[in-house]
């Protein structure tokens, strides 16, 4: 299934309008969607051959499905920082937004450079952006130093402030993914979660306690104890 065409008939076959309804009490956006579930759109994206061209095309159809389905056949390498500023800046909501960083642009050379770019962006899904950049880097960037990750819990203080639900709720979840990584971006995390704790303002308060929360319980401890065991007996072998 390597046309346009091709996918717009699939999408179209398989469009579930009874699905839009409750898509749109999660907080996405109700217009232009098939009310297809993301786990078919990523069966949909393994029939394609990843291209460029295509992702390009895709994205301009504007729709939810043909632009999740963009960020999963786009190639990485082909991406440019241009690209991504456009596509951030058509983010209307959280699911486009968190696919495309999930899927994509995490796996640019351009990603780190985009956090510091967009986490001072005003507009509240570019913001979300970068700090959802953070979170998912956390997760799945095994190379990078504890230095880089640390440095990028200063942003999470710098914007505690930003009270727009999807922001604040980005700030907390690039937080809690630092937090998770190892030891000591553990405690860092938590040092961090304490400064913000203080500050006066609603958002900081709410983004503070529930990473706090998380970071120090005893599921989380453990699971880096685990983690940690695990890298250590990887590396004797």
């Amino acid at each position: 299934m390597n046309t346009i065409e091709d996918i717009v008939k699939k999408l179209e076959e398989l469009s579930n309008p009874e699905e839009i309804e409750g898509m749109a009490r999660f907080g996405i956006n109700p217009k232009n969607t098939y009310g297809i579930r993301m786990p078919v759109l990523k069966s949909i994206a393994k029939e394609c051959e990843k291209s460029h061209k295509l992702a390009a095309e895709l994205w301009e159809i504007d729709t939810r499905e043909t632009k999740i389905i963009a960020s999963l056949v786009d190639i990485p390498n082909d991406v440019t920082p241009l690209q991504m500023d456009n596509w951030a800046n058509e983010f209307d909501y959280w699911e486009i937004c968190d696919q495309c960083c999930i899927n994509l642009f995490r796996k640019t050379e351009f990603a780190y450079d985009k956090i510091y770019e967009w986490t001072k962006n005003d507009k509240e899904f570019v913001k979300r952006a970068g700090f959802a950049l953070i979170a998912v880097l956390a997760v799945h960037d095994k190379k990078t130093d504890n230095e880089i990750f640390e440095n990028l819990l200063k942003l999470t203080k710098r914007e505690a402030c930003d009270n727009r639900n999807f922001v604040k709720k980005a700030v907390n979840w690039a937080l809690r993914q630092i937090g998770k990584k190892n030891t000591y971006l553990n405690k860092k995390s938590i040092e961090i979660a304490i400064e913000i704790d203080n500050i006066d303002c609603k958002s900081a308060k709410w983004i503070a306690k529930d990473a706090l929360r998380e970071l120090k319980s005893e599921k989380v401890q453990k699971a880096i104890v685990k983690k940690e065991e695990k890298l250590k007996k990887s590396n004797l072998k």
